[in-house]
């Protein structure tokens, strides 16, 4: 089992900065393909970004390719996600999760998700 906990979500106004973190505990992730999802209020969960187990391969939603940045650090266990130039349709639950075999876009294909972190900009 892989416990993820997500922190550094807040408000910001449109063009801002925020890093989100991903503490794993349980396994090392370093097993893990990695992944950033988040859901507005009535909408369905759609995907951010992801990142291969040794961090070589990163894949982004056009939406914020060249804006936001994944990242993994295996040896503290963490997973990133910088986000920059933020916008009002940015806002929305981010989550990080954990999928025990390859990478990459789809939803169902992780099999651990955290709590969520809220992130909300301001136009």
């Amino acid at each position: 089992q892989v416990q993820l906990v997500e922190s550094g979500g807040g408000s910001v106004q449109a063009g801002g900065s925020l890093r989100l973190s991903c503490a794993a505990s349980g396994r090392t992730i370093s097993n893990y393909g990695m992944g950033w999802f988040r859901q507005a209020p009535g909408k369905e969960r759609e995907f951010v970004a992801t990142i291969s187990q040794s961090g070589a391969n990163t894949q982004y939603a056009d939406s914020v390719k060249g804006r936001f940045t994944i990242s993994r650090d295996n040896g503290k266990n963490t997973l990133y996600l910088q986000m920059n130039s933020l916008k009002p349709e940015d806002t929305a639950v981010y989550y990080c999760a954990a999928r025990s075999t390859g990478w990459g876009s789809l939803v169902v294909a992780y099999n651990y998700w955290g709590q969520g972190t809220q992130v909300t900009v301001s136009s």
